[in-house]
């Protein structure tokens, strides 16, 4: 009787990448025949492209039983649609890369050396990369925040390239959770984490789906998934601020009455205190606002994507 192999399933979200899937499929499958002891599925996710992305994957799932697809029938996001791809992997363990060809497959054999050594998560790093500048440097700078208010140490530096094995994914599935902030999640779990540093290149083709509402999307759902500070932060504040403006305001009225033909209180001060109240109370509402929109999330039940088809699935 021969020897099982280990299965290992490859998961890639897509979103009108029709110049690099081929690529990114080709370099894959290099990568895996130079692991013969292995035997894999490539899992895309078509986000709702309107490129050739859909005509390109059904190509290659055509040609290669290997390749699964599932196609959504709307665009779900940036966060939900990769999710999904991930939990319905059924490998004895799972390697998530981006399509964009930033997350290089070459690392895959490290992962899988670090998976055999007994980590059953393996995280890609990206102390340096070669993207905007300031836009890697204010990812540094949120991920050290994160990780001082979070309940849980956040891995810094990480995209989720990286590998999974079956029982941390089954965890996963168990929480159910319909808005992951799934990073942070696996973080939380406690299982223990081996990283692999890497340099990040500049995306050579198509053009990058992040823009400044995503990524406050993406920080926003990190910061109230795994942190109460901002709201126990407001809270304080606004005791703190609600204290000193009643003591003001009994220091003027007893100036005042002691005062009361020569101490004028004056438009300018009343003007700038209003306007500060209302700032901060605004401020305050809107952290409020982010905690319950998260709620709202879990509470309406629906699903973290539609599936419009699948191919290459056995039933």
């Amino acid at each position: 009787m021969g020897t099982t192999k280990t299965r290992v399933s490859l998961v890639s979200p897509c979103f009108n990448e029709e110049a690099n899937v081929e690529e990114l499929y080709r370099r894959v499958c290099e990568v895996m025949a130079g692991l013969p002891q292995y035997e894999f599925e490539y899992l895309f996710i078509d986000n709702a492209s309107t490129d050739r992305t859909l005509e390109l994957l059904k190509g290659l799932a055509a040609k290669d039983p290997r390749v699964k697809l599932i196609v959504n029938t709307r665009n779900f996001g940036h966060l939900r649609s990769p999710y999904w791809g991930i939990i319905q992997a059924r490998g004895d363990v799972t390697i998530y890369l981006a399509s964009d060809l930033q997350d290089p497959p070459e690392l895959i054999p490290q992962f899988l050396a670090a998976w055999e050594e007994g980590y059953p998560i393996v995280l890609a790093v990206k102390p340096v990369s070669h993207t905007n500048p300031f836009i890697h440097w204010l990812r540094k700078l949120y991920y050290r925040v994160l990780d001082t208010i979070s309940e849980v140490s956040i891995i810094k530096d990480a995209t989720g390239f990286g590998l999974y094995d079956r029982v941390v994914l089954d965890q996963v599935r168990q929480i159910g959770d319909p808005q992951p902030y799934f990073r942070g999640l696996i973080c939380e779990l406690g299982f223990p984490i081996k990283t692999i540093a890497f340099k990040q290149q500049r995306r050579q083709r198509g053009i990058s789906k992040n823009n400044a509402y995503t990524l406050y999307d993406l920080a926003m759902l990190g910061i109230v998934s795994h942190s109460v500070v901002p709201i126990r932060l407001a809270a304080m504040l606004g005791f703190i601020i609600g204290l000193l403006s009643f003591l003001v305001a009994f220091i003027f009225l007893i100036l005042k009455l002691l005062m009361w033909d020569t101490f004028p209180i004056g438009i300018a001060p009343i003007v700038i205190g209003m306007f500060l109240m209302f700032g901060i109370v605004l401020m305050f509402i809107g952290i409020l606002g982010e905690y319950i929109a998260s709620i709202h999330t879990y509470v309406r039940h629906r699903p973290v994507v539609v599936e419009r088809e699948r191919i290459n699935f056995e039933d």
